[in-house]
């Protein structure tokens, strides 16, 4: 049986998880809305917060945003876990495609995005490491799923499939098919499934036999030409057994 997670702690994260994911901050009353919340249970908490500089309030403003402590803990979280090679390796792949590049692991049925490179053009994918998309929306998201039995796929989505564009895969089948390619071998790939005018093409990572995270590069449907599609398909691939390499070394915290 799970054990039941601690409450007050619970709405401690529930906050910095909110907030980290604004990027114009929130006043107090829209986090208590966000959260369900009222806003006398929220103020100690944010104030601890605000106190301890896991918060800050902008001045002249009653809005909140992250605080440089919480920058202080994701820059540690980078060091000793080992991200700093992988960051090393997802450059590389900018540097040959020209294209952006993202790093992913599941939360649930959505990417969690920690780690990207963004592309030297002028007109390319924005993305911010901290945000979450509904994985079944994502090349990267369907590489992770492609990790999980059907039935754990179901599972996560019991009130079916989250709709990001019309050309969303929402048919549970057709999203299991395409997992199923992906487990015998194929690129994960999505077209303006999760942004108009963008395509995907990602790779799930393994370690010890599990899918443990993956990687994507996004690029503008003008620039998606034959040549291009093929620099990203061995690029990834390279990427890949680079980072397989360096997720089994002792101390790798992912």
């Amino acid at each position: 049986m799970a054990q039941e997670l601690h409450r007050a702690t619970a709405r401690v994260l529930d906050i910095l998880e909110c907030l980290s994911a604004s990027s114009d901050g929130m006043t107090l009353t829209e986090l208590a809305q966000a959260l369900g919340a009222p806003k006398s249970s929220l103020f100690p908490i944010v104030h601890t917060l605000e106190e301890r500089q896991y918060l800050q309030q902008h001045f002249g403003t009653t809005r909140y945003t992250i605080g440089p402590s919480s920058m202080v803990l994701g820059t540690a979280y980078a060091a000793n876990s080992g991200m700093a090679a992988f960051i090393d390796v997802i450059k590389k792949v900018v540097a040959t495609c020209q294209e952006t590049c993202q790093f992913g692991v599941l939360d649930q049925g959505n990417v969690l995005y920690i780690a990207k490179e963004d592309s030297p053009e002028a007109i390319r994918m924005i993305s911010k490491v901290g945000n979450r998309l509904p994985a079944n929306a994502t090349a990267i998201g369907k590489a992770l799923l492609s990790g999980l039995s059907n039935s754990e796929v179901r599972a996560l989505y019991p009130d079916g499939l989250p709709r990001l564009t019309d050309h969303t895969i929402t048919n549970m089948d057709v999203l299991l098919d395409e997992l199923d390619a992906i487990r015998r071998g194929d690129i994960a790939t999505e077209r303006e499934e999760s942004t108009p005018q963008l395509a995907c093409w990602a790779l799930p990572l393994c370690r010890g036999g599990k899918v443990f995270a993956a990687l994507s590069v996004s690029v503008p449907l003008f620039r998606c030409e034959p040549k291009k599609i093929s620099l990203i398909y061995h690029s990834l691939q390279e990427a890949k057994t680079k980072m397989e390499q360096l997720a089994e070394m002792q101390n790798f915290g992912i």
